[in-house]
This record gives structure tokens, C-alpha cells and sequence, in this order.
């Protein structure tokens, strides 16, 4: 079933039954083409961003054991 999904998927049948949905849908009156943009921007410190903190780093494990 998986590789019925890709082929259709990759010979582009999806993107034609979508957009031909879309075309009734349009035509029917039942799509509302209104778009919204956020352009808001929120900075996040340096640590919660996942950077390590210079001079505080612990080996698990001694160096030269294993």
C-alpha cells in the first residue's frame, strides 16, 4: 500500500487531485482565499538555544580509562 502512496505520490497524482479539489471547491464558492502574516520575532537566549557554556565541560569519563 506504501509503495502505491509513493509512486502516486512521485508521478505527481496527488498534486493533481488536490488542485483539481481546490478548482471545484474555488468555483463552488466554498474556499475563502484570505492570507494572514505574524511577522513577530522572538530571540531566545544563547542558552535556551542549546549553546554550551565556555569553560564548563565534564568529560563522563576520565581520559585514557576505556
Amino acid at each position: 500500500m506504501y509503495a502505491l502512496f509513493r509512486r502516486l505520490q512521485r508521478d505527481g497524482t496527488w498534486s493533481r487531485i488536490l488542485i483539481a479539489l481546490q478548482a471545484l471547491a474555488d468555483a463552488a464558492g466554498r474556499i475563502t482565499w484570505d492570507v494572514s502574516v505574524d511577522s513577530s520575532i522572538v530571540r531566545a537566549h544563547q542558552h535556551a538555544a542549546g549553546a554550551r557554556k565556555k569553560g564548563i565541560f565534564k568529560l563522563s569519563r576520565p581520559v585514557g580509562i576505556g
